[in-house]
């Protein structure tokens, strides 16, 4: 039923976004020069997958964790999407095409070795990564590797529709808020 859940919310939300998508595509080129920004990120089972979102910082940013990121390398176009969470919207693309789910834990680097050790230890990998869920919602990162472990393994031992379509339901009315960076 999720995965139905998935298919249909995502691909209604690609159709309502498409006005919204193409102006932060278009502002996003006069921003960075490449509005989109993909990244191989651990996927179910472990597995690789290319997750596609709007760039919110220049080209070029070493590819880590954000929060191990200078918050300086943010562009001013950036700062709106992370808060507003408008830079997931393409990620609706990954859970049309199965490799996300709208509701699951957030998908790491493959160099982020201590997350994946605990996550692995507590099955958060048999779930596909998800656009949002219980550590977003109550503002937990990736900088907490066991506190996020526990809460996604948490989240999934209870997810059915009705915390499904909560979740979803809390970020689009602002609850949490994207990975902290340092600084």
């Amino acid at each position: 039923m999720l995965r139905f859940l998935d298919v249909v919310l995502a691909a209604i939300g690609l159709v309502v976004a498409a006005p919204v998508m193409l102006i932060l595509l278009v502002l996003g080129y006069f921003d960075t020069g490449a509005p989109i920004f993909t990244q191989v990120r651990v996927g179910r089972h472990q597995r690789p997958f290319t997750l596609i979102k709007f760039r919110t910082m220049r080209q070029g940013t070493e590819s880590v964790a954000t929060h191990l990121v200078d918050p300086a390398v943010v562009t001013p176009l950036g700062s709106v999407m992370r808060r507003t969470k408008l830079d997931e919207l393409p990620q609706l693309w990954n859970v049309l095409k199965g490799e996300m789910s709208m509701v699951g834990p957030r998908p790491c680097l493959f160099s982020q070795q201590e997350l994946i050790q605990v996550r692995t230890a507590r099955g958060v990998f048999q779930a596909r990564p998800g656009i949002t869920g219980l550590a977003q919602v109550q503002g937990i990162d990736m900088s907490a590797p066991e506190l996020l472990a526990d809460t996604d393994a948490r989240m999934l031992e209870s997810l059915g529709v009705a915390a499904y379509l909560g979740y979803i339901v809390k970020t689009l009315t602002g609850s949490g808020h994207g990975d902290r960076m340092r600084g």
